[in-house]
């Protein structure tokens, strides 16, 4: 008899729902009413914090700002992440405990300590600045404070415990076996990879990536901090409109797109997935 999953998770995905719902319904609520100044919000409903955002182009390109930035986090921290999970699942010593035990003690650090620590790396007398004008590959100092690739580089700093916690789990489960018949059948290590291990993990990975995603898009420290007040991401776009624009309307119409954003993308990424299942493209 084959197990149903969608009805063993959907009591689960109606809890998380229900309080996701009840969490934004300020938020959603006040996102229908428009902005009178000082705090003030109208009395009658009305679109016209939606028209706004959808007709200013200010807004749009935040959106894209948020949904890019999040996008190349979880890329690179799936990229950079991936073999370093799998090495630690395939290594057969106490190392394999002691590299775990200290990614998870490194995801337990703030990620206030973590931004600044990377300010402090990324310095004009810093380490890495040093080494690349030591090595004769920058002329001047790079910093990533104040444009979008010190964004990512935050947004991977936070993300990239979890995601390799995350990708461990994912490759435990998979039989060292298979691999080790591929490679007798013939497969070159690079091959038993691509055709043999990467398709058995990826649905796996494809949850995980989405959960980093889901992480990034809401992040506000790293966007705030190393985007210096030049790169403006949703979660920024928020907090400025609530705190020093006193536009709470405004707000609650940011955070609903946001959110109707991260389901949307969620969905669709279900759907291709279910796409390619269909198809036997992907082994489940």
């Amino acid at each position: 008899m084959k197990t149903r999953w969608e009805y063993v998770l959907l009591p689960s995905f109606l809890i998380v729902g229900l309080l996701i719902v009840a969490s934004q319904y300020v938020f959603l609520k006040g996102s229908f009413f428009k902005d009178l100044g000082l705090g003030r919000i109208s009395d009658t409903a009305s679109m016209v914090n939606y028209l706004r955002f959808f007709t200013d182009s200010f807004y749009l390109h935040t959106l894209w700002v948020t949904v890019k930035t999040s996008g190349l986090a979880a890329l690179f921290t799936l990229t950079l992440g991936f073999p370093v999970a799998y090495l630690i699942a395939r290594m057969q010593s106490k190392w394999s405990m002691i590299l775990l035990a200290g990614i998870v003690v490194a995801t337990f650090v703030t990620i206030v300590i973590k931004v600044f620590g990377l300010i402090i790396i990324f310095s004009a007398d810093g380490l890495v600045n040093q080494a690349l004008m030591g090595l004769g590959i920058v002329d001047t100092p790079y910093t990533i404070i104040g444009n979008q690739t010190g964004v990512v580089v935050g947004l991977m700093h936070f993300t990239l415990g979890f995601g390799v916690l995350l990708l461990y789990s994912v490759i435990q489960t998979i039989p060292r076996s298979l691999e080790d018949a591929a490679q007798i059948h013939g497969a070159s290590r690079w091959r038993m990879h691509l055709r043999v291990l990467f398709p058995l993990s990826l649905p796996g990975v494809t949850v995980g990536v989405l959960m980093i995603f889901n992480m990034c898009m809401g992040a506000f420290t790293s966007a705030a901090l190393l985007g210096g007040g030049r790169v403006f991401t949703l979660p920024v776009l928020i907090q400025r409109t609530v705190m020093m624009e006193i536009k709470y309307s405004m707000a609650g119409t940011l955070a609903a797109v946001l959110l109707v954003t991260v389901l949307l993308i969620n969905l669709l990424s279900i759907y291709l997935i279910r796409r390619l299942r269909s198809a036997r493209l992907v082994i489940a």
